[in-house]
């Protein structure tokens, strides 16, 4: 008889009924069907509303056949699960749209004549023209704001990190908090009362500035927390041979960082590269083109897009021109962020086996 327990193959009775694994899209297809039935009965014409519906018809459908199936305990993290999904989609779903509608309205005219020439004296109901000098203006722009920004917010955060201690450090902190927050609008007039003062006309070093006033918060505290991430044995194994603090700071701490700090350097960039309000503020626009951002009123890539969709009337060459420049916006940002992820894949610290 004992040789009979012991070989017993049989399952355990302690565990309940589990829904198959195709139950979630089985119910997903059926909310979508309810989802239809309604709408289409209360005479609902947004696709908006009928994927409301669904989601909630999708979130109640799945704790009821869950509870009566596997119990409330199961139910409820089925629900879970599911409001995680739906929240998933809810995030997903408006940024697929967005990128399918910039492609699809911004290659009418995406073509190698659009992105070499200038709008010259094309006007804005015509056809024709180009964004070269809003591309080379955001290009001078944000190079030069990063120039200034960059080197500071590294500075900044090393001082913090290593060196902070006091009212001092806490008073820094404290500005860089209120800084992360700062309207772009609140820049460009910061820097738009200063060339008041000294009577300047507009130019591109003007939002330069302003752009790196809303850079430099985000690039001192990326850089804060990965200084925070490097281990504090190797300052100390660094010091401990007589190494002096900026020396270490210098050889080991900013090596072993490098990747997350350029990282976040990319991603700032990335956050500034679509500020309207400063730009427009600051440097006005041109159709012409102007490389020289000390001097004269210049164009950028966001104002060019404002100005061509204010003057479109929601139609016409200018209308498209909008949507092609900001597919171009679209696809200098993603550059960026793939540039920052390559850059901290390639520095990340190599574990051997």
């Amino acid at each position: 008889m004992s040789h009979a327990v012991l070989t017993d193959k049989r399952p355990s009775t302690l565990r309940g009924a589990r829904l198959p694994k195709w139950s979630p899209w089985a119910i997903a297809a059926g909310s979508i069907a309810v989802a239809v039935g309604i709408g289409l009965a209360a005479g609902l014409d947004s696709r908006v509303q009928w994927g409301l519906i669904a989601a909630i018809v999708f979130v109640l459908g799945t704790y009821v056949i869950a509870a009566r199936v596997e119990g409330g305990r199961q139910a409820k993290d089925r629900v879970a699960t599911s409001l995680v999904w739906v929240a998933f989609l809810l995030a997903v779903i408006p940024l697929v749209s967005l990128v399918w509608t910039t492609i699809s309205r911004g290659m009418k005219v995406l073509d190698p004549y659009f992105l070499t020439h200038s709008m010259g004296l094309v006007a804005d109901a015509e056809p024709g023209g180009g964004i070269y000098h809003a591309i080379l203006g955001s290009l001078e722009q944000v190079g030069l704001a990063t120039v200034i920004a960059a080197p500071i917010g590294v500075l900044t955060a090393i001082y913090l990190v290593e060196y902070g201690r006091g009212r001092l450090a806490k008073a820094v902190t404290f500005f860089v908090d209120v800084m992360t927050g700062i309207p772009s609008i609140v820049a460009g007039l910061f820097i738009l009362s200063l060339m008041l003062i000294f009577e300047m006309q507009p130019f591109g070093f003007a939002g330069s500035l302003a752009l790196a006033i809303l850079m430099m918060p985000v690039v001192v505290r990326s850089t804060e927390e990965m200084l925070k991430l490097v281990p504090n044995e190797l300052r100390e194994a660094s010091l401990a041979l007589g190494v002096p603090k900026w020396r270490t700071i210098l050889k080991v701490v900013l090596p072993t960082s490098i990747g997350g700090i350029t990282t976040g350097i990319m991603l700032a960039i990335a956050r500034i590269a679509g500020e309207t309000a400063p730009v427009l503020l600051l440097v006005w626009g041109n159709s012409l083109i102007n490389a020289n951002p000390f001097e004269g009123a210049q164009a950028s890539l966001p104002l060019y897009i404002y100005q061509q969709y204010a003057n479109s009337a929601g139609a016409g060459a200018a209308y498209d021109r909008a949507w092609a420049a900001s597919l171009t916006l679209i696809a200098f940002v993603m550059i960026l962020n793939l540039v920052a992820r390559g850059i901290a894949r390639w520095k990340a610290p190599k574990t051997g086996r």
